[in-house]
């Protein structure tokens, strides 16, 4: 953006020369009280009045959320706990005061003075010794209040008394819906509609993943800034170009009243503190302060290193420092930002064979297939999280073989250390302008003041970082239009197609913009264009044609699909917890519970949830037997997902698939979610099993099953039955039961490398049938897997057991018994290591009578690894501890196993220090230990 504010005059820097020393940071942070605003007391200020001292508490923390406070006070019980969240609903609903005093350390009459307020939730009036300096009414906006030198007597003084007063947000919203219209927003579970208007995180309002609370406080710091001199604004742009060369431009602003300047110096610092290049601007000695400067440095081959994202190359960053200088050259103002140096483009192009364009991502001219989740706030209770929290979620992200992640719009714009650690991490961000989700939001002119400030504000805080993949307009905006069909009007258009992409052009150029999630099609508001654009995949949970089936994942793939995913019960310690200081718990302990119900918050979740469930397994009233499969029908369901849309990226040209963003990464509170890991930091199933179809290498099969009506192919010398189904009978048979009994089934191996280089491998087949109990049947297939795509291996029929075990004639045609058969597949290097395995199943599972694999463990003396063997097979092996309260108690290399006759697996496994190993798997959900032999 331009800076259009007059340069200022000033006395040479000579006539002060020791009169101004550096800035300093004073952060306000102690000896905080809070209290609920009193109706008897007509005077906001008479609640600092001794008589009334006696109802304030003081903060256990701050920064402060009023959530937080009363549970710690015991005024409320935790809103996670015993079906509690129902009750503090007034909370959100009362004024609340929170005040503190403090003392100005820095000198008052030769300084300016800034007092910051980087979050203020949400409305809040704020007094500095009993007169307002500020009104706040945007949660995901910074504010600051600035004391010029000998002016801020008045209002700054050595003793300070700060006082704010935080209104509902909630009232506020209905009073603004009164005002402007009532709006549409959202369709199931999403919270009053008034939340388009006030400028706060959506999901407070409710979510479909979580409850109603209206948090209140002062949520991000308030400190002290004192200066002579400083550093306004600081933007610093890496670029590369087509050829990967690297250039830095960036722009220093120097405040207003900013005196006694020098020079401004800029350095470039490797991690390691190696000095890359540095230079300075000598400022005017005359009078006359220009009020900032530029700088642009282009670098010689080797000089820098480009940032790449994981499994690419190294995340190379660099502190990008900003000083200036006094005359006797101390230090007045610094400034930092990590940057790093990459190249980013959205490529959208003809496909040779297939209708639409790409929609792929290029970093430092490769293109890269996305796998990765949409991440929500980690906690409603925001305070409480710790940065440890954020870089714990974003490892195991990172861990799972992620390297892309979504910040929704409808949470925040996450704290510094979130974007830090991904810049580290190598984890692209999908970054979705926040405050815009499944929403008419309104466009009148104080609306649109206010959200471009925050806007440009929050752009300008994220451009450093190379993490930064995209900026979205909105989540499911357009989509809601195009769902409703009775209206086609969106006021916010103007901030999506218009408001926000220039801002973005402007304060982080080269970096793509899209107007929305999901986005593309012939028509403004069309949503659901599989072949341009990105989508939300639905179709499955939602119960919605076509689709339905998760075994219909493959036919629902889009050019990118930046949601899609099911839902499952969280992990056991979690389904405890809702129970426990829950009376009369005992009778809840089971699936159709009023307290299971509490805590699924999702729209017609007990019908969705049992479509899947009885299409694929057995019933269970038993609770911690029913939590298990929901979690492996989640498991099941994004598996497949993945692992056939990736299939999908088949080179330059053939890259119809380009990216699956799994919804979601985490939990904000214990829930039943689509998460991948629970609020506790449990990982379910699902996260093992998406991690191995995001890992660098990958095998996949599919089976295909008909009944009658066949037809004959060929393929080399494998005879291929293609066998239809009537027209009329479900047209896309992956039953092995059905109407009609199976005449035969297809077979389809493919191998995916996501490295950029050719590898040569073996793929090896093993065919299992459960019913004989043996391993009947093997193949080795030779193949070149060409760098970054997924190649097809092997098609024909699955072959059946010995001739001996076969079923009957049907028409004439010899039934093939392949509904007990179980086919393994392993990805095997020249020097025999396993690169990718995977195991495919008869389905329905719910027909299948599992064996007892008769599994033996052996675990290393210094329990770090544990070995794994089966007689016979066993599917989704899932291991804990019995015991355990977090998830980062215990870490598993891999989990959730499909185990093999003959493939004996290794996993590592940290913190078990001789602690028991229960198993949980299809046909014994329930844990039971099992003993190690030592290795």
């Amino acid at each position: 953006m331009t800076d259009s504010d007059p340069q200022q005059t000033v006395p040479s820097p000579k006539a002060f020369l020791g009169t101004y020393g550096p800035s300093t940071i004073q952060h306000i942070d102690a000896a905080w009280k809070y209290k609920e605003r009193s109706q008897d007391l007509p005077n906001l200020l008479d609640e600092l009045d001794d008589a009334s001292l006696s109802a304030w508490k003081s903060t256990t923390q701050f920064p402060s959320e009023i959530h937080a406070e009363l549970i710690a006070a015991d005024v409320i019980p935790h809103p996670y706990k015993a079906e509690s969240d129902t009750d503090y609903q007034w909370v959100g609903e009362a004024e609340w005061l929170y005040a503190t005093t403090f003392r100005v350390e820095a000198p008052l009459d030769t300084m300016v003075h800034d007092l910051h307020f980087d979050g203020l939730d949400t409305l809040c009036t704020v007094y500095l010794n009993g007169e307002k300096i500020l009104e706040a009414d945007n949660m995901l906006l910074p504010y600051l209040v600035s004391f010029p030198v000998r002016l801020q007597s008045a209002q700054l003084r050595k003793e300070n008394t700060l006082l704010l007063h935080f209104s509902s947000a909630k009232l506020r919203a209905k009073q603004l819906e009164d005002e402007h219209g009532k709006r549409r927003a959202g369709s199931c579970n999403l919270g009053d509609p008034s939340r388009v208007y006030v400028r706060k995180a959506q999901y407070h309002w409710r979510w479909d993943w979580g409850p109603e609370v209206m948090t209140v406080g002062p949520w991000r710091p308030i400190y002290l800034k004192s200066y002579s001199a400083a550093i306004e604004r600081l933007k610093a742009q890496t670029e590369v170009n087509q050829n990967l060369d690297m250039s830095l431009n960036a722009s220093v602003h120097l405040c207003k009243t900013a005196t006694g300047v020098r020079n401004i110096s800029f350095t470039l610092i490797d991690s390691e503190g190696k000095v890359i290049k540095t230079s300075s601007v000598e400022l005017s000695d005359t009078g006359s302060l220009t009020r900032g400067a530029h700088l642009s440095w282009d670098f010689a081959g080797g000089e820098t290193e480009l940032w790449w994202p994981v499994n690419y190359g190294q995340q190379t960053l660099y502190t990008f420092r900003v000083r200036l200088h006094a005359m006797d050259g101390t230090v007045l103002d610094e400034m930092s930002k990590r940057v790093g140096f990459r190249r980013v483009q959205l490529i959208q192009e003809p496909l040779v064979d297939a209708p639409g364009t790409t929609f792929l991502f290029e970093v430092n001219n490769e293109r890269m297939f996305l796998g990765g989740s949409n991440w929500v706030p980690c906690n409603y209770l925001l305070t409480t999280a710790t940065p440890d929290t954020y870089k714990g979620l974003l490892q195991a992200a990172r861990d799972g073989n992620q390297n892309c992640i979504r910040v929704w719009s409808g949470g925040i714009y996450e704290p510094e250390v979130f974007y830090d650690t991904c810049d580290e991490l190598g984890l692209l961000v999908w970054q979705d302008f926040c405050g815009f989700a499944c929403g008419v939001y309104p466009a009148h002119e104080s609306f649109i003041k206010l959200v471009s400030t925050e806007a440009e504000a929050n752009v300008a805080k994220l451009a450093h970082h190379p993490c930064i993949l995209i900026w979205c307009g909105n989540n499911e905006d357009y989509q809601q239009i195009n769902q409703w069909k009775e209206k086609r009007e969106l006021p916010a258009r103007q901030f999506y197609e218009d408001i926000f992409p220039n801002i973005v052009k402007s304060l982080m150029p080269g970096v793509p913009y899209w107007p929305g999630s999901p986005y593309g099609g012939k028509e403004w508001y069309e949503t659901e264009d599989q072949t341009v654009g990105d989508v939300h995949e639905w179709h499955v949970w939602c119960n919605v044609s076509p689709g339905e089936y998760y075994q219909n994942y493959d036919i629902l793939a889009g050019r990118f699909v930046s949601e899609f995913g099911l839902p499952s019960f969280p992990c056991k310690p979690t389904i405890d917890y809702w129970f426990d200081q829950r009376p009369n718990s005992e009778n809840q302990y089971h699936p159709q519970s009023q307290t299971v119900a509490h805590y699924c918050r999702s729209g017609s979740y007990e019908r969705r949830f049992s479509i899947l469930m009885n299409e694929n397994f057995r019933i269970s009233g038993d609770l911690e037997t029913h939590a298990f499969l929901t979690q492996v029908m989640q498991a099941e369901g994004l598996g497949w997902a993945y692992r056939s849309w990736r299939r999908n990226w088949k080179g330059r040209g053939r890259q119809y698939t380009a990216g699956a963003l799994v919804w979601q990464t985490n939990d904000a509170w214990p829930a039943t979610s689509w998460s991948l890991i629970d609020f506790f930091l449990f990982k379910k199933p699902s996260y093992y099993v998406t991690a191995r179809e995001l890992n660098q290498f990958c095998i996949g099969i599919s089976r295909k099953v008909s009944t009658h009506e066949v037809e004959a192919e060929c393929s080399g010398d494998e005879a291929i039955q293609v066998v239809k189904n009537r027209d009329n009978d479900r047209p896309r048979q992956f039953y092995e039961f059905g109407a009609y009994r199976n005449v035969s089934a297809t077979l389809e191996v493919w191998a995916s490398n996501f490295t950029l280089s050719t590898v040569n491998a073996t793929a090896e087949l093993s065919y299992y049938d459960l019913r004989t109990e043996q391993i009947y049947y093997t193949a080795a297939h030779c193949i070149a897997i060409p760098p970054n795509q997924s190649v097809e291996i092997y098609q024909g029929i699955v072959q059946p057991p010995p001739a001996s075990n076969r079923q009957g004639v049907m028409r004439g045609v010899e039934l093939e018994r392949t509904h007990t058969v179980v086919v393994h597949a392993r990805l095997v290097d020249p020097d025999g290591k396993t690169l990718a395995r995977f195991t495919n199943w008869p389905e329905p599972y719910k027909f299948i009578d599992f064996p007892d694999p008769e599994m033996k463990l052996r675990s290393q003396s210094d329990g770090s690894s544990i070995q794994i063997e089966v007689k016979k097979p066993a599917k989704c092996a899932f291991f804990s501890v019995p015991g355990e309260k977090t998830g980062v108690e215990i870490k598993w290399s891999d989990n959730a196993l499909d185990l093999f006759p003959g493939d004996v697996q290794t996993i590592t496994v940290e913190g078990l220090k001789g602690r028991k190993v229960a198993v949980s798997r299809l046909g014994a959900e329930r844990p039971a230990v099992v003993p190690f032999d030592q290795v």
